[in-house]
């Protein structure tokens, strides 16, 4: 049995618990990952063949692009995203994106671009005027969907973060905003932009609102959700009674998506102090794919079985908001909802091929 650590509270054998759960319904169309680095990429891809899952829409850094189009040929798909590490953020996301947009549609044939619109986002700009330029529903994001639009492009945005966050992050309201807030600016632009196919991450950065989630797919036709950022959609979506949450997934069948949020680097097989964009979550090989399992196996556990008990992944976010209560490692309850078959096929396979595989065709 491996040794417990935040990846494996519960000091899972992961391969094992693969073959228990067996084939998925359909091959496992994974939405929404960050692969980077030729050797991590191939981890991923023995973790994620284990687990069912065929292929991959990968958020990649451009200049890891071709490591992992080597690594993993038809398995990775590209979806376009701007230098999140240059030192010039406003560039980055503004003319910067612009040019890196044409780079992948050309090059690497992404037909999905990301645009990232966290709270926190404001986090790393100088000033307003550069807070101001990356506004969803501003100029030079109107600029992007429309050059999406001449490129047969769709969108992915994150929008929104846990409750969690705003409860102990995103406090001054006046730098923030509100939650609700957030999505002012999305509607705003799924109007605009009828035409443009989005896809909002992390089931549109409300989990634990299923009737807010509701409201909008019932506003917008051209909107859909995938179940990235796996810690939170355990964490929320186990809390939903099971009829609640198959109720929803009935109604909005064929615009829910399956994605994990994993994020591989090469990083993540060597001890390091870098703790930059997850590199620190692995330090050896073996811990690369127990983290890469991981999500895979509490998802695939949450959707399709009855289980019940401690999620195997350590959430912080527990402690953030009840530091007396929880510590680093403390997981939250994993409430598995048995979902029918047909419901996990088209969300595994079947509304990625309507929503997304048609951009790439």
């Amino acid at each position: 049995m491996p040794e417990p650590w935040a990846q494996n509270t519960l000091g899972l054998d992961y391969r094992a618990e693969a073959e228990l759960l067996g084939e998925p319904t359909e091959p496992i169309i994974d939405v929404h990952t960050h692969i980077n680095g030729g050797r991590a990429a191939e981890i991923w891809a023995d973790a994620a063949s284990r687990f069912g899952v065929s292929m991959t829409y990968t958020q990649t850094v451009l200049e890891e692009a071709p490591a992992v189009r080597d690594a993993l040929g038809d398995r990775a798909r590209f979806i376009a995203i701007p230098d999140y590490m240059a030192e010039d953020k406003k560039h980055a996301f503004t003319e910067g994106y612009v040019e890196r947009i044409k780079i992948w549609h050309g090059e690497y044939g992404a037909r999905m671009l990301k645009f990232w619109q966290a709270p926190r986002l404001r986090d790393y700009m100088e000033d307003q005027d550069a807070i101001d330029a990356l506004a969803l529903d501003g100029p030079w994001k109107r600029k992007i969907v429309e050059l999406a639009n001449e490129l047969g492009m769709m969108i992915m945005t994150h929008i929104a973060d846990p409750d969690t966050w705003f409860t102990a992050k995103y406090t001054d309201v006046s730098a923030y905003g509100t939650k609700a807030q957030q999505y002012e600016p999305l509607e705003r632009m799924l109007d605009e932009y009828p035409q443009t196919q989005w896809l909002a991450a992390h089931m549109g950065g409300y989990p634990e609102n299923l009737e807010f989630l509701s409201g909008l797919l019932e506003r917008h036709d051209n909107l859909s959700l995938d179940t990235s950022a796996c810690k939170w959609q355990v964490r929320e979506l186990s809390k939903h009674p099971r009829d609640k949450l198959l109720a929803f997934f009935n109604r909005w069948k064929g615009r829910i998506l399956f994605g994990s949020d994993i994020v591989a680097r090469d990083e993540h097989l060597v001890e390091s102090d870098d703790v930059q964009y997850a590199a620190g979550q692995a330090a050896c090989p073996e811990q690369a794919f127990e983290l890469y399992a991981s999500r895979y196996y509490a998802l695939r556990t949450m959707f399709e079985t009855d289980y019940e008990g401690k999620s195997p992944i350590a959430d912080p976010d527990l402690a953030m908001v009840e530091p007396d209560k929880f510590d680093e490692m403390s997981s939250p309850m994993l409430i598995g909802k048995s979902l029918p078959p047909e419901i996990l096929t088209d969300m595994y396979s079947h509304a990625v091929g309507r929503v997304v595989a048609r951009h790439y065709r």
